[in-house]
């Protein structure tokens, strides 16, 4: 049997939300620290929000070249917060805080994925993107034959996912995970709880036909 696919929710910002992703099995939510974002939450909020998930959920906070006061304080507030970099972070500065983290690679083409790897090699996992101008996500989905076969880390795939498109994803990059925001929303910010359990329910059968394949 093939490892099963992670699957965090993105970008949520209200007590159902976090109880849709839960009941529908989803691994992580994530938690927008960026205030650009129309999903932006207070760390007052997000702390909150982390209190009410169960066991063996994770809160993960997103931050774009926050300062390091702002990510110790969000770090304080939630104590088992992992960290997911957008900005112009470097290695350094991803683990200055000592925790667990994310670093997202916008892919484009001729973006060295590999030379990223390296360069990130503490992080958890790199989480694929798509380039897109400003910082936070675009809402739409890069060429997934840019990635590389042999990336040496964990890969969160991202970037234009829905329950309608995300089977062929894991098909195509065979991801640890896939990260879903915009792809589960009923309007902007705001997440539909049927789309999220459509969306955890199309990545199961993905893994399902995966296993089916391969037996």
């Amino acid at each position: 049997m093939s490892e099963r696919t992670r699957i965090k929710i993105c970008g949520v910002s209200r007590p159902e939300d976090t109880e849709a992703a839960a009941d529908a099995g989803a691994d992580a939510i994530g938690l927008v620290f960026h205030s650009a974002s129309p999903r932006h939450v207070s760390i007052e909020a997000a702390a909150a929000l982390a209190r009410g998930l169960p066991p063996f959920v994770t809160p993960v906070g997103l931050f774009v070249n926050a300062a390091a006061a702002t990510i110790a304080e969000a770090c304080a507030a939630i104590p088992n917060l992992v960290l997911q970099f957008h900005g112009d972070e470097n290695a350094g500065e991803c683990a200055a805080a000592g925790r667990p983290f994310l670093k997202a690679a916008r892919m484009a083409p001729g973006f060295d994925l590999l030379d990223f790897a390296r360069r990130f090699s503490a992080a958890q996992a790199l989480l694929l993107d798509t380039h897109a101008e400003g910082w936070g996500g675009s809402g739409k989905v890069f060429d997934w034959s840019l990635v590389p076969r042999a990336v040496p880390h964990r890969l969160v795939l991202s970037g234009g996912l829905h329950a309608a498109n995300v089977a062929a994803g894991i098909q195509a990059v065979r991801p640890w995970a896939v990260d879903v925001s915009s792809g589960v929303e009923s309007s902007r910010g705001v997440k539909d709880a049927v789309a999220i359990r459509a969306f955890c329910d199309a990545v199961r059968e993905a893994d399902s036909r995966i296993d089916a394949s391969v037996s």
